[in-house]
């Protein structure tokens, strides 16, 4: 099992789930952060030994990329690219995870998950996304690794989507992100599984979810290539 975080967004807690996870899904410095967090992130990731994998979003400060965009499948690919090249620049990548409604945009729609996986097979890299949803199908599709992403703090509705951070009780406290991590990581449908790196208490929850992993005699590792 692959234990990830989405950091680099200057939330302020990257130092504490950083020592608890082994792939980081640093942001590119467009939804969040800044080009020099993004730059600092990814340098502290390679001294940690932690793997980098690459977290564009929309251009969407003000909402934290968590609003859906009017874009064209194109105008995505080519955001994507964007951002991915200017990660890879700076440090080796390994898989591609878009950010919030970025992620969900191309978990719902082929061509804008196709435009996803190309830019993963230019790069010769996988992606991320949660099973049976479009990111993971385009993987297969391009020929790409596809790592099947499940979500510990988060509640997931029956789909395997994720419920609204609106709706009460879908951000999950410690304790009860443990338990989901155990669940997910004995189902054998997944093959990683994220904390939200700017939750309040992200680093409590990755240490709770790392430790019951150990705990139950589950090792992490960094994806496979």
């Amino acid at each position: 099992m692959n234990l990830n975080a989405d950091i680099g967004e200057g939330a302020g807690e990257d130092e504490a789930v950083l020592a608890c996870i082994d792939s980081a899904n640093v942001a590119c410095g467009v939804h969040a952060g800044s080009v020099s967090i993004s730059i600092g992130t990814a340098r502290r990731c390679q001294a940690l030994g932690v793997q980098v994998g690459a977290h564009p979003g929309y251009d969407d400060r003000a909402g934290f990329g968590r609003v859906e965009r009017s874009l064209s499948p194109d105008e995505i690919e080519a955001l994507i690219a964007f951002q991915v090249a200017g990660l890879a620049a700076v440090a080796p990548i390994a898989y591609i995870k878009p950010h919030g409604a970025l992620y969900h945009r191309c978990q719902r729609e082929a061509a804008v998950a196709d435009g996803l996986a190309r830019v993963g097979k230019r790069h010769g890299v996988g992606l991320m996304g949660q099973p049976d949803f479009e990111i993971v199908a385009a993987a297969r599709r391009a020929g790409i690794p596809a790592h099947r992403e499940g979500f510990a703090d988060r509640l997931m509705l029956p789909d395997g989507s994720l419920a609204p951070r609106s709706q009460a009780g879908a951000v999950l406290n410690p304790a009860l992100a443990a338990q989901q991590a155990l669940s997910l990581a004995r189902s054998g449908r997944f093959d990683t599984i994220c904390v939200h790196g700017d939750t309040r208490g992200a680093g409590q929850v990755a240490a709770a979810v790392r430790q019951a992993l150990r705990d139950a005699g589950i090792d992490t590792r960094p994806l496979a290539p």
